[in-house]
């Protein structure tokens, strides 16, 4: 299901923004998970305010009304409110009210619900969009220098490529050093990346999912020794709308959704995570038993065609460089006998962190070749990857080194399904195409 997409101009976003100081709305709305009969609605206001949201299938003129909701400073100023009365399988438009007035920033808002196909007839193509690395700059608090934030403009061909859902992997936004030690610090980052212009169309327009990595959660490279990891999971959890959350004993941000007939098994790898340069503690962890016991679970319990895998650093690469997996040797190696032990079909292993964009493919005797695509970096500076690459694994002609996006696409009829992939640059121009059916990701060989 496709959504409308309008040109916008100067006078549009400073009419936005005006409107927004009027309105006191600060970032928002934003649109979260969907389901067949519900969505999730989010949007952050200036001050305290009463908020709700007015909402009709497109086309219609029967409105419906969520609850209403008081935002204060305790939750950041944030509303997050259940869209209810949905039938699946439509598109609706909808409007913020703040203190009884309607928000009209002077763009589309609209949301979608997923369409019931089972036992009745192929699941409908489905688009996403993939990235990581989102810096938003703010000159008082960064590093002497060059800004390391760029391209900003990336997020606004993001939303005219018009994706179904937007799956954030990662340092999504980055917690700087006046931030850490506080919760006012670490919500006033939140909301100053949320805030960004540009961001704004794509929030309202777009369902979004997201994980975090060490930036999002603590320091750089952070571990589950961060003091103040308790108060960026209160943020985390504030400033996105994932279906579910803490599904690991309710500790952490591990997260599933669905969409139509794939699946995103989303994994944390920061709550759990040893420190890295601990290397002889005997129980070296990223993910720990707990989660690689719920992802082998939820894995075979899956019929999803495709099953995303994400998570923040990388998982195939053998060379210890940076975080990848291979700092953390022998529980990769665990999760790597876990995938060939269950063999379910259709498993790509989708990451970020790395501020570059590849792919990596590893063959495996006996079973189908295990993919893992690397989107990186959105905003945040980029780290050129040049030869010699040390990687068996790496398709050296996937290799992006700027500011670039990932545009799936999943059609074809359900027993045929074809998953292609597209990396975009700033301007939406494609960098490079391929396509991965369900068929070479099949357990029958």
């Amino acid at each position: 299901m496709k959504k409308r997409y309008k040109a916008y101009c100067f006078l549009i976003l400073l009419f936005s923004c005006l409107n927004i100081n009027a309105q006191k709305v600060q970032s928002g709305p934003m649109v979260g998970y969907s389901t067949m009969k519900e969505v999730l609605l989010w949007i952050q206001t200036t001050d305290q305010a009463e908020v709700y949201f007015k909402y009709n299938e497109i086309g219609s003129s029967k409105s419906f009304k969520t609850e209403t909701v008081e935002t204060s400073e305790k939750n950041g100023y944030i509303a997050k409110i259940v869209a209810k009365n949905l039938e699946e399988g439509k598109e609706y438009e909808y409007t913020p009210y703040i203190n009884g007035k309607a928000f009209k920033p002077g763009y589309e808002m609209s949301f979608q619900t997923q369409t019931l196909w089972q036992w009745r007839k192929d699941p409908p193509e489905l688009s996403f969009a993939t990235g990581s690395c989102f810096y938003v700059n703010e000159k008082e608090v960064d590093r002497p220098g060059k800004p390391y934030g760029s391209d900003y403009e990336i997020l606004t061909s993001i939303h005219k490529d018009d994706p179904d859902f937007m799956v954030w992997m990662g340092d999504n936004t980055y917690l700087r050093e006046v931030d850490w030690n506080s919760k006012s610090g670490i919500f006033h980052r939140y909301t100053h990346t949320r805030s960004l212009p540009e961001l704004q169309p794509l929030l309202a327009n777009t369902h979004h999912y997201a994980v975090w990595d060490d930036h999002d959660y603590g320091p750089n490279d952070a571990d589950r020794s961060y003091w103040g990891k308790h108060m960026t999971e209160e943020a985390f959890n504030l400033f996105w709308g994932n279906l579910n959350t803490g599904l690991i004993g309710g500790e952490g941000v591990t997260n599933v959704f669905p969409w139509q007939d794939v699946e995103f098994f989303m994994l944390d790898n920061r709550w759990f995570r040893s420190a890295n340069d601990d290397v002889d503690y005997e129980d070296r962890q990223i993910f720990g038993e707990k989660q690689l016991l719920w992802l082998r679970e939820a894995l075979v319990g899956s019929h999803a065609s495709f099953k995303f895998i994400v998570m923040g650093g990388q998982a195939l690469p053998e060379n210890p460089r940076f975080e990848r997996f291979s700092t953390f040797e022998e529980e990769r190696q665990k999760f790597l006998k876990m995938l060939r032990e269950i063999n379910v079909p259709g498993v790509i292993i989708l990451s970020g962190d790395i501020h570059h964009t590849e792919i990596n493919k590893m063959e495996r005797d006996g079973y189908y070749p295990l993919y893992e695509i690397t989107v990186s970096s959105l905003t945040a500076g980029t780290y050129a990857l040049k030869p010699p690459y040390n990687n068996q694994y790496l398709l050296e002609e996937t290799i992006v080194n700027e500011h670039n996006y990932g545009f799936f696409t999943v059609s074809g009829p359900r027993t045929e399904r074809v998953l292609n992939i597209k990396i975009k640059g700033v301007n939406g121009e494609l960098k490079w195409e391929k396509e991965i059916t369900a068929e070479e990701l099949s357990t029958k060989k």
